[in-house]
């Protein structure tokens, strides 16, 4: 998680696809990540800290939670990141 959300802040959509299974990196284009890119780089920059709720076993995936809260004190997001067979299937940030 902390991987993606530093490719996100440092505008590598590389990086951001760099562990995602084939589903996840033909799923995820520059558009895509530029929008995420844009809306979330700038708080990211001003600082946040990570705080981890937990994981559940859904369908065959390993889901992981964290609440992100940042320095800025607006909105907090819900960042959701889930993985099978060690490789990231899908990134969320509510």
């Amino acid at each position: 998680m902390k991987n993606m959300l530093s490719a996100i802040e440092n505008d590598s959509l590389t990086d951001f696809l760099a562990f995602g299974d084939p589903a996840f990196r033909s799923g995820m284009t520059q558009q895509i990540f530029d929008s995420v890119r844009q809306s979330l780089a700038p708080r990211l920059k001003q600082g946040y800290t990570a705080k981890y709720f937990g994981n559940l076993n859904q369908q065959g995936f390993m889901v992981y939670l964290w609440k992100l809260e940042f320095n800025d004190k607006t909105d907090d997001v819900l960042a959701t990141l889930s993985l099978k067979d060690g490789k990231v299937s899908g990134f969320w940030l509510r």
